[in-house]
């Protein structure tokens, strides 16, 4: 099923126009509008306006950060990514209603260029391929209401979408993975795990049942261009599904596949994405342990591109230590010719590039709920030959001689964060389906 644009705008604006005349005009919680097991009361910590029922959050994130990627290919900046969302939940007598709103500076802060980050490819700019660099966010990350309706004590339904949302597909988006809170950088392998996670069009149904829920959405798979400040809409033409189990409050898995129609503007074709992931987060007062490991693969005409990646946090104290490793398969031709363009020597090469993370984060202020830390990490790489040093190669309409990465490319960054109050929790390994899926973190990091 295809929904044009004009009725596409016509239904985010009505929906939306109505889930929060409805939502402000129910009545107080009941006994019914409880969570499904395993996440009830996720949000009894979340700020409560007595009056009106209303219960808010607030999380984000800003890392002031000196950035430094290796080799040839690499270079020096200052940038500052960052992001902040919001969410308001009430519950009421046919349900519970949660707003998201999540927006990113990073047009101004990291430019539209993005931030250098050697191996990177997947977006655009200026009508040709963004190499070595990771994207921008776009400003408005995330708009979205969800509506959950209790069935049974131990059942529910789920619906949620917005004009700015997420498919149900891949594992929690990087930026809100405990595991990954502490470091700077995007995965290489987010073009195969969460690039959906700002689609500009997307509607979720979900199931959930004791441990288990079972997720589908209709999404418009294409990726934002790069004009960062609007909503790129387009038609609901890509469809996925998703299925979580969580045996328990520290462990949860997930396995999705997905439809994704023409999702790359320089890159003509479909992509059949394929995802499964794993986590455990154990927390003990204040401090905690995060791992997520993930592997998946995008189906493109000429083959499978595949990443694997493992990663981890762990805090006490005023301390965090973080790393992930990768094995990423990137398109071969476009690192090395930084075109579109076919390039038959190269284009059924499966090369793998390995990276190695490992930083620490040292928190020194807390003043009026803000948390500012210092800290930094360091990337190493193994690099495949024909990457190390490539020879010259002929794309369909010109030849490139290409500049290579180098045997031992290495990387670091140095960096200031900085995250906003948030004593009620932060906003880790939430997705817009499940905006709270029980690892809520009150009082993190205070003393």
């Amino acid at each position: 099923m295809i929904i044009s644009r004009r009725w596409q705008i016509a239904f985010y604006s009505c929906a939306l126009s109505v889930i929060a005349t409805n939502a402000l005009a129910q009545a107080a919680p009941g006994p019914s509008s409880t969570n499904p097991d395993g996440v009830a009361g996720q949000h009894e910590h979340m700020q409560m306006n007595m009056d009106t029922g209303w219960a808010f959050m607030q999380d984000g994130i800003v890392w002031a950060t000196v950035n430094h990627q290796g080799g040839a290919r690499g270079g020096d900046e200052f940038v500052v990514p960052n992001w902040w969302m919001g969410m308001a939940t009430r519950d009421t007598a046919r349900g519970r209603w949660t707003f998201t709103a999540m927006f990113s500076l990073d047009p101004i802060t990291v430019g539209k260029n993005g931030y250098r980050e050697i191996f990177q490819s997947g977006e655009a700019l200026n009508g040709r391929p963004l190499v070595d660099r990771q994207h921008p966010h776009d400003l408005f990350m995330q708009l979205a209401a969800i509506w959950r309706i209790p069935l049974t004590d131990t059942t529910g339904f789920t619906i949620a979408g917005g004009p700015a949302g997420e498919p149900a597909l891949g594992p929690v988006a990087f930026m809100h993975r405990a595991s990954a809170s502490e470091n700077p950088s995007a995965p290489l392998g987010h073009h195969t795990f969460d690039s959906t996670h700002i689609s500009y069009g997307a509607i979720t149904a979900a199931v959930d049942h004791g441990k288990w829920i079972v997720e589908g959405s209709l999404f418009n798979g294409r990726e934002p261009d790069d004009n960062r400040w609007d909503f790129d809409f387009g038609p609901l033409d890509s469809v996925s599904t998703r299925v979580w189990f969580r045996p328990n409050d520290e462990w949860e898995f997930q396995a999705s596949t997905g439809f994704l129609k023409q999702p790359e503007e320089l890159e003509p074709g479909n992509v059949v994405r394929t995802t499964f992931s794993g986590s455990w987060f154990k927390r003990q007062d204040m401090n905690f342990t995060a791992i997520t490991a993930g592997y998946g693969w995008n189906h493109k005409d000429e083959g499978n591109h595949g990443n694997f990646f493992t990663e981890a946090t762990w805090h006490a104290g005023m301390n965090s230590v973080f790393g992930r490793f990768e094995v990423h398969q990137p398109e071969i031709a476009v690192l090395v010719t930084g075109l579109a363009e076919p390039v038959p020597a190269l284009s059924s090469r499966r090369d793998s590039v390995l990276a190695f993370t490992l930083g620490g984060v040292r928190d020194f202020l807390h003043a009026r709920g803000f948390e500012l830390g210092v800290g930094g990490d360091f990337s190493v790489y193994g690099v495949p030959d024909v990457l190390e040093s490539p020879a010259a190669v002929c794309a369909r309409t010109t030849c490139v001689v290409p500049v290579g990465y180098g045997s031992r490319p290495a990387s670091f960054h140095v960096f200031l964060r900085l995250r906003p109050p948030a004593s009620k929790g932060r906003m880790w390994n939430m997705r817009m389906s499940q905006p709270m899926p029980g690892h809520q973190m009150e009082g993190m990091h205070h003393q």
